[in-house]
């Protein structure tokens, strides 16, 4: 008897049946599997993540801690975020960290720390003024742990850079300042210094923008970028990936007073222009024209039939300064000086002080709609003076329609009371309504306002006839220049129905 295999015949030429597939599967068991499946290609690798142990280990012996002893009478309010000083920046979160510690009440001596750099072998160190200012002995400590009392050669507050010098008896580590300008956004960077007081460490991250303006000062021109910073760096060095200083770390933004990921560094540029000086005479000349300025808003502009909020109002000539001997009148919008467009009121604060006194300067102002070209001659800015940077202020109280004005003529009793002047005119502001536009441009109570618009005023009567007039004529503002403290700038308030 014949028995019939009865497994299906191929259905076509070289296909495998059971008993061959399962010959198959054992051989490829037997075998690891190899010839069932080939071997997958391998997952492409990713490009490994940049690394710094090498500029670090060449650095970081130049990188200092320096601790300072001195006195303070800071109260109670400090206590919560230790060591931050007086007079922060003006927007509140941003923070300098400075590491200061011991009883808040009374005056008593404390300690703190921070960071910093040699920049040559005799020992001359870089780190920020907000450090050591008010120290009465400052100590530096090297990296091979030895320490040495420093004398402070000169410091700057303007920008906030200080230099110091320590005798080692030897040549010293040091690094050299880079170039700032051709850093890019999205550029790599490492953060050296001595946060909370730990010793060196040593932090990555990138630049996240470049020109910021924190309102720090009158030259704020920072890097920002995003590695970990904290109290305890201020005056450390910033570095690129080939190990040159292209800033000095200085402030921080901060909620909490610890690093959120957004730090400001002070540019190497500045930094070789001011430590020069400091080594050299021990102080930062810098040029004057004895202005107060203040920045065009939007509403300035118009305001001031502009078209756009371009170039630096000159809001007050400070007699007997440089600007008072030329043709410059209060009121001018100054659009270039030796040619440089101004888009800022800090481009022409730092481009006064980077030019010599004795130098004439060529300014392009417009006034009363038209350009005229001023002449006038750079002085020596004097320590206690310089080119303000005025801000709106803020209060309130009661009075004029459409302003929230109460005014006062100004008296000969008021002019005593105040410490004005008989020379000095304008109107008294008495009052301030809450909420008012008056209030919401700043203005104070106290304050003397002396010109609405282009035309100076004397009396409460003035001010509301130049109300009426522009109301009249449908302006959505009104250019006031008022007074304070020595000082003045012009605001513009909105005028409501």
């Amino acid at each position: 008897m014949n028995i019939k295999n009865h497994e299906h015949p191929p259905r076509h030429p070289g296909a495998v049946t059971r008993g061959t597939l399962a010959i198959a599967l054992a051989l490829a068991l037997a075998g690891g599997g190899a010839w069932l499946q080939a071997d997958p290609a391998p997952l492409a690798s990713s490009a490994p993540l940049p690394g710094f142990a090498d500029v670090a280990e060449r650095v970081t012996p130049a990188v200092v801690n320096v601790k300072v002893t001195g006195e303070t009478t800071r109260g109670p309010e400090f206590s919560v975020l230790p060591g931050l000083p007086e007079n922060l920046p003006m927007p509140e979160y941003f923070r300098r960290f400075f590491d200061e510690r011991g009883p808040m009440m009374r005056p008593h001596r404390v300690q703190g720390q921070g960071s910093g750099f040699l920049i040559d072998s005799e020992g001359h160190i870089v780190t920020n003024n907000h450090v050591i200012e008010g120290a009465t002995q400052v100590t530096v400590s090297l990296n091979d742990g030895t320490s040495h009392e420093a004398r402070v050669v000169g410091r700057d507050a303007k920008t906030d850079l200080a230099l110091l010098k320590i005798d080692a008896g030897r040549p010293l580590p040091y690094v050299e300042l880079g170039e700032s300008a051709s850093a890019r956004v999205g550029d790599w960077v490492l953060a050296v210094g001595n946060p909370f007081g730990l010793g060196v460490s040593v932090n990555a991250g990138i630049i996240s923008a470049r020109g910021r303006d924190i309102q720090s000062g009158p030259y704020d021109d920072y890097l920002q970028i995003d590695a970990a910073i904290n109290r305890g760096n201020s005056g450390g060095p910033l570095f690129d990936t080939g190990g040159r200083v292209i800033g000095v770390n200085t402030a921080i933004y901060s909620p909490t007073g610890g690093n959120v990921g957004i730090g400001f560094a002070i540019p190497a540029e500045t930094v070789r222009q001011v430590v020069g000086a400091l080594r050299d005479t021990g102080r930062v000349e810098r040029g004057w024209l004895g202005l107060h300025i203040q920045a065009l808003t939007p509403e300035l502009a118009a305001g001031l039939g502009l078209d756009g909020p371009e170039g630096v109002l000159v809001a007050d000539v400070i007699a007997d300064g440089p600007a008072s001997r030329s043709d410059l009148r209060v009121g001018d919008v100054i659009l270039s000086a030796n040619g440089t467009r101004l888009t800022s009121y800090r481009d022409l604060s730092r481009l006064v002080a980077a030019t010599q006194a004795g130098t004439p300067m060529k300014l392009e102002v417009r006034r009363d709609g038209r350009m005229h070209r001023v002449s006038v001659t750079v002085g020596s800015m004097p320590d206690d003076e310089g080119p303000a940077a005025l801000e709106d202020g803020s209060e309130r109280a009661d009075g004029l329609p459409r302003l929230g004005l109460r005014l006062a003529p100004l008296t000969p009793e008021q002019r005593a009371r105040r410490g004005l002047g008989a020379d000095q005119s304008g109107v008294l502001v008495m009052g301030v309504e809450p909420g008012s536009p008056a209030a919401q441009a700043g203005i104070e109570p106290g304050s003397l306002i002396s010109m609405v618009g282009a035309e100076p005023v004397a009396t409460p009567d003035e001010v509301a006839a130049a109300v009426r007039r522009a109301a009249e004529q449908g302006q959505k503002s009104l250019i006031l220049r008022v007074e304070r403290g020595g000082r003045a700038l012009f605001v513009a308030v909105t005028l409501t129905a």
